[in-house]
């Protein structure tokens, strides 16, 4: 069964590079099919299989003899993981269903956000959907309206709270960020929202720093936040819990 996840994590992983590819340039993300960014050659099934295609081809393509972005099987093999670790902790459950859609969702916003420095408003119309989606079938499940008003609440407070951030900063986040955070928000309502944004500032200023020394960077560089949010998001999903009762047993 985990094999199962795992793959089934790859396959999709493969599809997320498509739109990760796709989205920016406004470009369907069904027509036309794969194909070879250099030489535009359709790619055959046994181009498309994740990881083992870009690994047996040397990571270049068949018919061109270009390089593969190593992006593909990167985002292909994280998601996998993700999937995996998703099911561990939710099994078979629309926990899981719903965590893996938004974490799929989150990681093709990471890599154009990286990539773009941009967050596509179709994303975030798509979260939303995902979200009232999710907040409903909990209401129908535990029989109580608290699922709706809290991910409403943490819709709100997602975006007044970087709203804030960047009026104070002036620009220092990006309507982008406000709105991605009302997503996540919605989802992981409000104590996800606290913790998410302190994770992703940790997570942000530890890499900032290492860029910085590194040089890669410097003091007047730009930074998306999209990536750092994500794996706030990812960190508290999996050990959310964890880490609140582990704070709070300290107090």
């Amino acid at each position: 069964m985990y094999l199962l996840i795992f793959f089934l994590g790859l396959i999709i992983g493969s599809f997320l590079n498509v739109c990760i590819f796709r989205i920016p340039l406004k470009q369907s993300i069904a027509f036309p099919p794969s194909h070879c960014f250099h030489c535009n050659h359709k790619l055959k099934p046994l181009d498309l299989i994740p990881i083992f295609s870009f690994l047996f081809l040397k990571g270049k393509c068949r018919y061109c003899g270009k390089k593969i972005s190593i992006q593909y099987p990167l985002v292909e093999f994280i998601n996998g993981i993700i999937y995996l670790l998703l099911f561990y902790k939710f099994s078979i459950s629309h926990y899981f269903i719903f965590y893996a859609i938004f974490s799929s969702l989150l990681l093709v916003i990471a890599v154009i956000d990286y990539k773009e420095k941009i967050i596509p408003n179709s994303l975030i119309i798509f979260g939303l959907v995902l979200g009232t989606l999710y907040n409903f079938v909990e209401f129908f499940i535990k029989k109580s309206t608290s699922p709706i008003l809290n991910g409403t609440l943490g819709l709100v407070c997602g975006v007044v709270i970087i709203l804030i951030i960047i009026l104070i900063s002036r620009g220092g986040m990006g309507a982008g960020d406000m709105k991605l955070m009302g997503v996540i928000g919605l989802f992981l309502e409000m104590k996800g929202i606290f913790l998410t944004l302190f994770l992703g500032c940790v997570i942000g200023g530890v890499i900032g720093i290492i860029l910085l020394i590194t040089k890669k960077k410097d003091r007047k560089s730009t930074i998306p936040f999209g990536p750092f949010l994500t794996l706030g998001s990812f960190t508290y999903i999996y050990w959310g819990e964890q880490i609140i009762n582990w704070y709070l047993s300290l107090l």
